[in-house]
């Protein structure tokens, strides 16, 4: 199996760069629909699915593999390899911001720019370190989540996506939820919450993009800031949007921050 397959790799547009665009946690790569147009004549796109989301190849789940973010990165990294991609724009949302760091520093000449949407390298808050939830809080989550998955995502999710007077929003994310392998969805939830990956910020040598909305409950803007000031090379860019996911509830101001970046 080539990891094309496995993660379910789709090639838009015909730009001489390319741009990995990588889902955040319930997700998969369709959330990208609204994003992927503006720029598609000035970039090959490379959308996939991370193993256990979409209509990536469930066999290829290996509990241990995955049992930490780098065996996502390493995903990434196979499908750079296998496209031969180098001096690449990643565009990652949430928790895959983190995968593509960890893909950046382990072979940097992969990407030349990244954009984090949403990033958290830690959720729990450590000291005088905010992440914007207690452990307890992160330990209630996952219980929840064990213990009843489908109603868990019809709570969570429109807390995730904010937009209450957009409950459409929060519905299409439920149901992404509901479409994502339940087992490999709670394993992934466990990798994703109790990471802290705050380390490995000082190491990313590519320039980068902070996409931080408003009322984010995810990812507050003190994990923006605190992002920002690890990152030598980052912009932090404040946006009007709110809740975790503007690609989807302001695509249009997220082109735009995007292209700003891109061509500075």
């Amino acid at each position: 199996m080539t990891a094309l397959q496995r993660n379910n790799v789709r090639i838009l547009g015909r730009g001489p760069k390319a741009m990995l665009l990588a889902h955040g946690y319930g997700c998969d790569q369709n959330m990208w629909r609204f994003i992927t147009p503006a720029f598609q004549e000035d970039y090959r796109l490379v959308l996939f699915d991370h193993v256990g989301a979409g209509q990536s190849d469930l066999t290829a789940y290996i509990p241990s593999k995955y049992s930490t973010l780098k065996g996502y990165a390493d995903d990434v990294l196979d499908i750079c390899r296998e496209l031969d991609l180098k001096d690449a724009v990643f565009v990652g949302h949430s928790v895959s911001a983190m995968i593509g760091l960890l893909a950046a520093i382990a072979e940097p000449e992969r990407f030349e720019r990244m954009v984090m949407v949403g990033p958290s390298p830690c959720y729990i808050n450590d000291g005088d370190y905010t992440g914007g939830f207690t452990r307890q809080d992160i330990e209630e989550l996952l219980e929840s989540l064990e213990s009843n998955y489908l109603g868990w995502s019809s709570t969570i999710t429109p807390l995730i996506m904010g937009n209450p007077e957009r409950p459409e929003l929060a519905t299409e994310l439920n149901n992404s939820f509901c479409r994502t392998d339940p087992l490999i969805s709670k394993c992934f939830a466990k990798v994703t919450f109790l990471s802290d990956n705050r380390a490995d910020l000082p190491k990313l040598k590519a320039r980068t993009l902070i996409l931080q909305c408003t009322q984010d409950v995810i990812a507050p803007e003190a994990v923006g800031r605190y992002v920002h000031k690890s990152l030598a090379w980052s912009e932090l860019r404040m946006m009007s949007a709110t809740g975790h996911c503007p690609h989807l509830s302001a695509p249009e101001e997220t082109i735009e921050a995007m292209r700003s970046f891109l061509v500075s």
